[in-house]
């Protein structure tokens, strides 16, 4: 028998793949890429074509030596990397590094992992694919051009460290845009007007004001709602219309990663990358037992929702046996792909309907279990009937004036037994739930009440992880294999922080798009990115080249680097005069721009080098922060110890800095819980601006926590401190430290 060489990207796989070959295959991990481009310059020959120069990653000698030796003494080579751009440049690399030309090379894509799926792959291979190896190429030396060439001169006009991106700085982009739109926002007043009525049958309802003289009318201010209101007061309110109709619900399609993340964010709170990290590993396999390793899931890398007709069959099976006939509908449902969908792979869904997710439960950790339940009951109520509900609308007529009021009530629940999609954030609420009497045209009602309310318009919200994800999609902006990887990018490089939920703009990063916008519109610019990912889709479908791409943006981005090193403004060396006078010198204070951002300082430096914090307030006014003096003695010179800001989170300083440059952590006043450890938990601030708690002794005790300890033993289970928590609607509640324990304050 030819012996045979399977490589794929993660250990993982190995272990579920290879249970279902014989002795004659050889299964190894290439452990993700094993060649790129040199860290240490560019490794792009732009004269000669954008020729790249690709080398080794050095973790992955030892791995490519191994795949070497082993391919020698093989047949066959079958290249099962992931069925992605990314999975097609890892097999090609592979090929050039192990030297395998003489062997029988073979792609083959595995959608899921289930054995049918990989028996079906291996026995029908296929060639590698050059075009979505040269679009997986042009993206990583557009996004390399891009990042060395913008980012020395950021280094030289801001701070050395800094990075640009040609998608990163997109989305840093669309989050300071909507800052402004919000910074910029002029809210103005609004009225709505709710009537209480009563009818002859039960129950009250209540009925919005709908119409003024037949059209939709905007109350401005409290004069014209109360000229409505004396109009009202001897006015009848009588049924004018009353419709009834049959409604029918559909389901959302499967599964694509970018709605999977939205989903596993507002109904999981997950981040993009835990949900991409943890769907990887349902995807790769879960040891179920004596079953061995199982994938559970299809690719999970997709902007498809196309499923395969034999899985369409085998859901409807599911479906008949579990809810019953009636929840199956009399045709199979199709979904159509969005206009820019490559349609590459399959939705992501159950690998196999065997695997109930309550039926593996105990396999599964806590994070596992929740994903594949979502990504299982999507994908279920894909299938399923719709759900019928009976809509009623009343309008009320009081003269000139309309009300309306709506209330639904479900007669068949359909696909809503199983799942229903989250709400829009910010969307309007459903009034349809309520329920209302029965009432006949010409019915007079009784008025209760009138109830004016004053509202006012609010700005555009600042977005979520989810609706970031949605804003990318939109614009084209990215692909499902990189939309994690953005969140993640802009966050670790703080040009953004995500607060409460929401992604704010630091000043580093407002800063930073400020230079870039002025500097570069085209990189900058959301339709010139996305036709940039347009056009790699072309490339990939063998319409357009890469070295004709890469002319194409290079050309004009080489001008715009020129002037940029001339013109941009030097952020380093600018100083902005105040009316605030040094109070160690008297000279003027000046802003300036260090590591941790804006400052205030002495323009006699370096004779004095007395500086601040401050802020600035709606009118441009600068204005230094108070220091908040403590009783806190400094242990080097014997001066009391000041509250002070900096890139770490808040710290205690001595007052006679810069002469005593002691500093101290804010202690919580809770000791370090870990044992054998004599330090206690102090305020910190993460790499991403994110305030948590660590030991006092690290890194010697690296134990820390997100949430806020309070110094107060657990009535619960006596555990030494309990944590302040945030719940969505209950706002912030002590619970106990140890997750076991359960005890909420309160409660």
């Amino acid at each position: 028998m030819p012996r045979s060489l399977i490589i794929v990207e993660s250990p993982t796989k190995v272990k579920t793949i290879k249970k279902y070959l014989g002795p004659d295959f050889e299964v190894k991990a290439s452990v993700g890429h094993v060649k790129d481009l040199p860290k240490s310059k560019l490794g792009i020959d732009i004269e000669n074509r954008f020729e790249p120069t690709y080398q080794v990653i050095k973790e992955k000698t030892k791995v490519v030596s191994e795949l070497k030796k082993l391919s020698k003494n093989m047949d066959n080579i079958f290249l099962a990397t992931d069925p992605d751009r990314e999975g097609e440049a890892i097999a090609w690399h592979i090929v050039e590094e192990i030297g395998a030309k003489d062997k029988n090379i073979h792609r083959v894509l595995f959608n899921d992992l289930t054995k049918n799926t990989v028996l079906t792959a291996i026995k029908n291979p296929q060639i590698m694919n050059n075009n979505k190896y040269e679009a997986q190429q042009t993206r990583r030396l557009l996004d390399r051009l891009v990042g060395y060439k913008i980012s020395p001169i950021l280094w030289d006009k801001v701070r050395r460290g800094l990075s640009a991106g040609r998608v990163q700085s997109v989305a840093v982009r669309i989050i300071c845009d909507r800052e402004g739109e919000i910074q910029g926002f002029v809210s103005e007043e609004f009225w709505s007007l709710t009537a209480l009525l009563e009818a002859k049958n039960p129950p009250t309802f209540e009925a919005r004001l709908f119409k003024v003289d037949g059209k939709k009318k905007k109350i401005t201010n409290e004069e014209q709602i109360k000229a409505i209101l004396e109009d009202l007061a001897k006015s009848s309110f009588i049924v004018s219309k009353v419709e009834k109709k049959e409604s029918n619900r559909s389901p959302s399609p499967p599964f694509t990663t970018s709605k999977l993340q939205q989903e596993a964010s507002r109904k999981l709170r997950f981040s993009a990358k835990k949900t991409m990290s943890v769907a990887q590993k349902l995807y790769e396999g879960i040891e179920l037992g004596k079953e061995g390793s199982i994938g559970l899931i299809t690719y999970m890398r997709t902007d498809s929702v196309r499923v395969a007709k034999e899985v369409i069959d085998e859901a409807r099976g599911y479906i008949s046996g579990y809810f019953g006939h009636d929840y199956v509908p009399a045709k199979a449902r199709y979904f159509k792909a969005s206009k820019s969908s490559q349609d590459a792979h399959e939705a992501i869904r159950p690998a196999s309907m065997s695997y109930e997710p309550k039926n593996i439960k105990e396999f599964l950790t806590n994070d596992q279990f929740r994903l594949y339940q979502l990504i299982w009951n999507r994908f279920v109520a894909s299938q399923m009937s719709y759900a019928i509900f009976d809509l009623t609308t009343i309008d009320i007529s009081a003269d000139k004036y309309i009300f309306r009021t709506q209330g639904s009530v479900m007669k068949f629940p359909g696909f809503t037994r199983v799942y229903t999609e989250s709400k829009e954030e910010n969307s309007e609420g459903d009034e349809n739930g309520k329920t209302l009497p029965a009432v006949s045209e010409g019915e007079e009602l009784s008025l209760i009440s009138l109830k004016p309310q004053q509202n006012f318009t609010q700005p555009p919200p600042r977005f979520s992880e989810a609706t970031l994800v949605k804003e990318l999609e939109e614009n084209g902006i990215g692909r499902p294999s990189t939309y994690a990887a953005i969140l993640s990018t802009i966050q670790d490089r703080t040009y953004v922080r995500l607060e409460g939920g929401r992604f704010h703009p630091t000043e580093l990063g407002t800063i930073v798009n400020d230079l870039l916008v002025e500097n570069f519109r085209d990189v900058l610019d959301i339709e010139f990115t996305a036709s940039l990912e347009n056009k790699l889709d072309l490339i990939e479908e063998g319409k357009l080249n890469r070295y004709d791409t890469l002319k194409d943006f290079y050309a004009p981005f080489e001008i715009d680097l020129a002037k940029a090193k001339k013109e941009m403004r030097n952020i380093k060396r600018e100083e902005k005069p105040t009316d605030l006078v040094c109070e160690k010198c008297g000279s003027q204070m000046v802003v300036k721009w260090g590591r941790n951002g804006r400052f205030i300082a002495c323009s006699n430096y370096p004779e004095c080098k007395n500086t601040s914090n401050f802020v600035e307030d709606s009118n441009g006014d600068i204005n230094k922060v108070k220091e908040d003096a403590t009783d806190v003695i400094c242990d080097k010179c014997g001066k009391n110890m000041v509250l002070k800001e900096g890139r770490f989170g808040r710290f205690l300083g001595c007052t006679a800095y810069p002469e005593c440059k002691n500093t101290q952590p804010i202690s919580t006043g809770v000791n370090c819980p870990e044992s054998k450890c004599n330090g206690s938990l102090s305020e910190r601030r993460s790499k991403r601006g994110k305030t948590f708690f660590g030991c006092s002794n690290y890194p010697d005790c690296t134990y820390a926590l997100w949430d806020r300890p309070v110094p107060e033993k657990c009535p619960g289970c006596a555990a030494p401190f309990l944590v302040e928590k945030y719940y969505r609607g209950k706002g912030t509640i002590k619970t106990c430290v140890n997750k076991d324990c359960g005890y909420r304050e309160n409660e």
